[in-house]
C-alpha cells in the first residue's frame, strides 16, 4: 500500500549503488551492502562498515577533493563487489570468502584506470589528431570520439547475456532507490512503478565528463603535440573532480526544468546500461536497500 501524499516523507538519507552479478550493491555514508541471488533463490547479504580518509583527513571533504576520494572509493569499493558476487552468485551455501586482499584490489582498479585512459583518452585524441591539429573543432571531434568509443562499448556489452542481467539489476537499484527517495513503502508493487533512470547515475556522470573535458582542453591548448596529450592525462583527475561536483549539483536541484534539460542526455544513455528488471531482481534491490538504511539508522 502506498502512502498518502500527507504521510510521505524525504528521507533523511542519501544512497548510492550499482548493478553486481545477480545482485545489487547499495552504499551509504557509513556502510555498503551487497546482497546476491544465489541458485537456490536465497538471497545472501554482506555487509562493510566503510571508513573514508576523509574521516581522517578533513581536508578531504573539501569540495573538488571530495569528489576524487569518492570516485577512488566507490571504484575500489565496486569492483571489491563485483568479485563477491562473482562467487556468492554460483555458491549454494552462505560461506564468504576472501576474494581478494586490499594489495590485488588496488591492482585491479590501477589495472582498471590505465585501460580506461587508453581507451577514452589516448585513443581517440590520436585519431582526432590524423584529421585536425587543434583549437576548438579538435576538441569537440575528439570528445565526439571519446563518445562514440563510449557508446560503441556499451552496445557491444549490453549484447553479451550475463552484461544485459546485469543492466537489469542496474535498473533494479534505480527503481528501488527511487521509491526509496519519494518515500513510499519499500516494497515490489512500488518500486515497479519508478522508473530505472536516476540522474545521480554513474552512465550520467560519464557524459557530463565528456562535455566538461571539451570546455577544459578548449581553454587550456598547446601548439605541441605532447603536450596536449599530457593535457588528456594529467587533467582527468581535476576534470572528474569538476564532473562530481556538477552531479551533486544536478541531483540538488533535480526539480529545476533547466537541470532537467541538462541532465535529460545523460538519462538517455542510461537506455544502454540500464533494462527492466523483473520482480525478484527488485526485490534483491529492495533488500539491499532496507539493509543499508537499518545499519545507518542503527549506527546513529
Amino acid at each position: 500500500m502506498n502512502r498518502s501524499n500527507k504521510e510521505t516523507k524525504e528521507p533523511s538519507l542519501a544512497f548510492g549503488g550499482q548493478a553486481v552479478m545477480e545482485g545489487v550493491m547499495i552504499r551509504s555514508k557509513n556502510h555498503l551492502v551487497i546482497c546476491v541471488r544465489q541458485p537456490n533463490a536465497k538471497i545472501i547479504v554482506k555487509t562493510d562498515t566503510l571508513h573514508s580518509l576523509s574521516e581522517n583527513y578533513k581536508f578531504l571533504k573539501i569540495p573538488f577533493l571530495r569528489g576524487l576520494l569518492a570516485l577512488f572509493e566507490t571504484l575500489y569499493g565496486g569492483i571489491k563487489g563485483i568479485y563477491f558476487s562473482a562467487n556468492a552468485a554460483f555458491s549454494e551455501d552462505d560461506q564468504e570468502e576472501e576474494i581478494l586482499s586490499s594489495k590485488e584490489i588496488a591492482l585491479v582498479v590501477a589495472f582498471s584506470v590505465g585501460l580506461s585512459i587508453l581507451l577514452f583518452s589516448v585513443v581517440p585524441y590520436f585519431l582526432t589528431s590524423l584529421s585536425f591539429e587543434g583549437g576548438i573543432i579538435f576538441n569537440i571531434v575528439e570528445g565526439g570520439v571519446r563518445l562514440s568509443f563510449l557508446l560503441v562499448y556499451l552496445v557491444i556489452v549490453s549484447a553479451i547475456g550475463d552484461f544485459k542481467r546485469i543492466f537489469q539489476y542496474h535498473g533494479a537499484e534505480h527503481a528501488a532507490i527511487n521509491a526509496y527517495e519519494a518515500g513510499v513503502e519499500l516494497n515490489v508493487e512500488n518500486a515497479k512503478k519508478f522508473s530505472r533512470f536516476h540522474s545521480r547515475c554513474g552512465t550520467s556522470f560519464l557524459l557530463i565528463i565528456t562535455v566538461i573535458s571539451i570546455l577544459f582542453f578548449s581553454l587550456i591548448s598547446s601548439p605541441d603535440y605532447l603536450v596536449r596529450l599530457s593535457y588528456r592525462i594529467l587533467l582527468i583527475p581535476v576534470i572528474s573532480a569538476v564532473s562530481y561536483e556538477m552531479l551533486r549539483l544536478s541531483d540538488r536541484y533535480k526539480d529545476s526544468r533547466i537541470v532537467k534539460a541538462l541532465v535529460a542526455p545523460g538519462l538517455l544513455l542510461q537506455r544502454l546500461t540500464t533494462r527492466q528488471p523483473d520482480d525478484q531482481m527488485i526485490e534483491v534491490a529492495i533488500k539491499a536497500v532496507k539493509e543499508v538504511e537499518s545499519l545507518e539508522k542503527t549506527s546513529e
